[in-house]
């Protein structure tokens, strides 16, 4: 059996050439939930050849609503692993590095270090995610940001924009104010939606590590952000503009 049928329908679509950059390609997904690891795998299913995955967390049984990885029978497994395993089983010639840790500043730093083709923040908790974006940044790496899927229903809402035109969005604004302390104001996509979230879908947290609320969430809508996460990593390395696609 050919190794590479798998990716005749990519090649089909975008060609040999393309389907070649691909697989040249090195891309850093940090944080494996609800919206990263549908990043990871869409990248992985169109043929980037490197990727280097990051989650510290295990799967949880709350996760099961939303989450690719979260199954009855991968409960308490870390999603870092669960994640490799699957990306291998989809393309074996895949080259992963595995990162199970959650990160933290020196990580952090330590890590983006690296030559990235693209770097994906899939992160949702505030600290490190803005520590994360100001590090990829500092080290000039091509960057795109998932702000908050929770508490929203409508995916005709999501849309891809420079950080500093996001609105109604509070995990955007809290980003935007950090991340002006370090003279931040624009220079990476973010993946959001402006739908405004209902109070009584937020709940102050129990149990849940690093966070202090959670939000209620449907099924589709993290999927919704990784893919698009995913498509402007791949539309960006394919030839397509972001910058002037996408940031309007």
């Amino acid at each position: 059996m050919n190794n590479e049928a798998w990716n005749s329908r990519t090649q089909q679509l975008i060609g040999e050439d393309k389907v070649a950059l691909l697989r040249s390609k090195h891309v850093l997904v940090a944080g494996l939930g609800g919206v990263g690891a549908y990043t990871a795998e869409m990248l992985c299913r169109a043929g980037v050849g490197k990727l280097t995955i990051v989650d510290g967390d295990a799967v949880a049984p709350s996760n099961r609503n939303r989450q690719l990885l979260a199954l009855s029978s991968t409960e308490g497994k870390r999603k870092a692993q669960l994640m490799a395993e699957r990306l291998r089983d989809i393309n074996p010639n895949i080259e992963l590095v595995v990162i199970d840790e959650f990160l933290k500043n020196e990580r952090v730093e330590a890590i983006l270090e690296y030559d990235y083709d693209y770097v994906v923040d899939a992160i949702d908790t505030l600290s490190p995610k803005v520590f994360f974006i100001k590090g990829a940044l500092d080290n000039k790496l091509k960057l795109v940001s998932s702000m908050g899927a929770g508490g929203k229903f409508d995916p005709a809402l999501v849309e891809a924009i420079d950080i500093s035109k996001t609105h109604s969005c509070k995990l955007a604004f809290y980003i935007r104010k950090r991340l002006q302390k370090f003279g931040i104001r624009s220079g990476f996509t973010a993946v959001f939606s402006p739908e405004l979230i209902e109070k009584d879908r937020v709940f102050i947290s129990e149990g849940e590590q690093n966070k202090k609320s959670t939000v209620g969430t449907i099924s589709y809508m993290p999927a919704i952000f990784g893919c698009y996460c995913a498509s402007i990593v791949l539309r960006d390395f394919l030839g397509g503009d972001v910058a002037e696609n996408n940031l309007k």
